[in-house]
């Protein structure tokens, strides 16, 4: 016996001609005669292939491109997409979904079940080398580790299509939070022909094959991305925005000029400028909640990086040594939170641990780093010198300059920031070419897992090369758990005393959107949002 699962219906509005010309089909509400849409990318997309992309630059834009079995609300619920529910078998390990018939793809083939199952092989398949194949192992998809670690071919992936319509998907154990999963671009169908046709070079304008709500039309690196409405998309009659434009800009300042200019309908707020700007554009500036964390993380891959960033003594009184009360309330101003451990509270049913530290005055967390660096032997005599990646934002050079000194004057220590493009310094990461590498993480899913399964030992994301047996087995042993924050909370736990990253902060959202855009949600601490949604009023 199975339990169906049903989330909700489609909306299913039937429009003829240029029916929203007056008014939003969905709201009522009266629309202006333009609906183009302009945003800002603090960095240029690396990848727009959903196998292949690992930013949120890559995944704003994937998701507009492409469409997975269930999309977000407002608020952070699943709605249908292509999927239009799923069951569930008896022991919570068989999950079959029910997709919608007319689900088309941009150069008019059906959206069939068969290209989910060539998606989800791809991407665990050594051989295209995906940062993201882990991902499909921690949603425990049957055989997903062995076939990323080459010991099975990708063809014995538990996932299968019954018919064109009917996707199974079997699991290793029951895990609560599998569906909410399914809304990262990793999970995302793939058009097969079209792959195999222009290999690497698919993602390209006049080649890129998507089922989403847009089509590519312009794509050009380090400088903007443009979309258009897809006529062939199954709710194209309630797609509004068209086109939409991502501008990168890596400046945050000439961003927001340009924001005023009335260049961008979204854009960042310069650090620091927050309350001046949210008092002098009320509405428009705000900060909400965010599931993201900012760190710096430090090489510990065995015969690369600095040598002295091994010993934890070190890495212990770096991070006791930065004051993060200063970084937020001078430099960035806009209701961060101080990070003493790695997973945001903002995550769903997460109990944040207390730790120690944070109690402690920045006075006393100072003479505790002092010790610990004597201790591990640095000081006037044996000088501590290494370097610090971070990628171009002014944000980020102001925060590193900050710490630069902190560390200056409370240690001796010699700390050089090193300022690269995103697409070099993510690339100096992962070849494991840095000492210590300005990071954040933005939740995949809404479950603490998203953040703390980074760093195991299997993690195609661990840039740090941080491994504890320890943790690894927590990690796991979570999945299976009624009540999995013991084991979260024992793994902050483990990442405090190990110190293989530095947290700082915890992010809010803090952004500039212009007062008729309407349909961009505050409300979901994912940040995920989806340009079909958009609209622009009338005013």
């Amino acid at each position: 016996m199975k339990r169906r699962l049903l989330l909700g219906t489609a909306l299913g509005f039937a429009l003829t001609g240029a029916a929203w010309a007056d008014t939003n089909p969905r709201t009522g509400e009266e629309l202006a005669a333009e609906q183009d849409y302009t945003y800002w990318m603090l960095d240029s997309a690396k990848s727009l292939d959903p196998n292949l992309a690992t930013s949120v630059e890559d995944s704003d834009v994937i998701r507009s491109l492409v469409e997975g079995l269930y999309n977000e609300d407002a608020d952070g619920n699943l709605v249908p997409a292509v999927a239009l529910s799923h069951a569930v078998s008896d022991d919570l390990t068989t999950y079959t979904f029910t997709l919608r018939p007319e689900a088309k793809w941009s150069n008019g083939d059906p959206v069939v079940a068969g290209d989910f199952v060539y998606a989800w092989q791809r991407i665990t398949d050594p051989a295209l080398a995906s940062e993201y194949a882990w991902y499909i192992e921690l949603m425990q998809v049957v055989n997903a580790g062995a076939i990323t670690r080459g010991e099975k071919p990708a063809s014995e992936l538990g996932v299968k299509a019954i018919d064109d319509h009917t996707l199974e998907v079997k699991i290793e154990a029951p895990l609560p939070y599998f569906p909410k999963m399914l809304t990262h671009p990793s999970t995302f169908p793939l058009h097969k022909a079209t792959i195999e046709a222009h290999g690497a070079e698919w993602t390209k304008p006049g080649n890129y094959v998507g089922n989403g709500a847009y089509v590519l039309t312009e794509h050009l690196v380090g400088e903007k991305i443009v979309m258009e409405k897809s006529p062939t998309y199954w709710d194209a009659a309630n797609v509004i925005m068209s086109p939409i434009t991502a501008v990168t800009i890596n400046d945050e300042n000439a961003a927001w000029t340009r924001y005023v200019a009335g260049e961008l309908d979204r854009s960042t707020v310069p650090s620091g400028q927050f309350p001046r700007l949210s008092a002098e554009y009320p509405g428009e500036v705000t900060s909400t909640p965010s599931a993201c964390s900012y760190t710096y993380i430090i090489n510990l891959a065995e015969g690369k990086g600095n040598e002295a960033l091994k010993d934890v003594r070190v890495r212990q009184a770096l991070s006791l040594s930065i004051n993060r009360d200063v970084i937020i309330d001078n430099i960035l101003q806009a209701g961060q939170i101080p990070a003493y451990s790695w997973t945001p509270g903002a995550m769903n049913g997460f109990q944040m641990p207390s730790m120690d530290v944070a109690s402690l005055t920045q006075a006393e967390r100072d003479e505790k780093a002092k010790a610990l660096l004597a201790e591990a032997g640095y000081g006037a005599d044996k000088p501590l010198a290494f370097t610090m990646n971070y990628n171009t934002s002014e944000g980020h050079q102001k925060i590193a300059v900050a710490i630069q000194q902190m560390w200056k004057q409370t240690l001796g220590v010699d700390m050089t920031p090193q300022n690269f493009e995103w697409a070099v310094h993510t690339d100096k990461m992962h070849g494991g070419d840095f000492d210590m590498a300005r990071y954040a993480w933005c939740g995949d899913y809404n479950e603490a897992s998203t953040f703390l399964d980074l760093w195991t030992s299997y993690s195609g994301n661990n840039d740090s090369k941080y491994a504890n047996p320890e943790y690894d087995k927590l990690m796991k042993d979570a999945k299976t758990m009624a009540d999995p924050n013991p084991n979260y909370t024992a793994a902050e736990g483990l990442l405090a005393a190990d110190m293989p990253i530095i947290p700082i902060y915890h992010y809010t959202s803090v952004r500039a959107v212009k007062p008729d855009i309407k349909g961009l949600s505050s409300n979901n601490v994912l940040n995920t949002w989806y340009a079909k949604d958009l609209y622009r009023v009338a005013q």
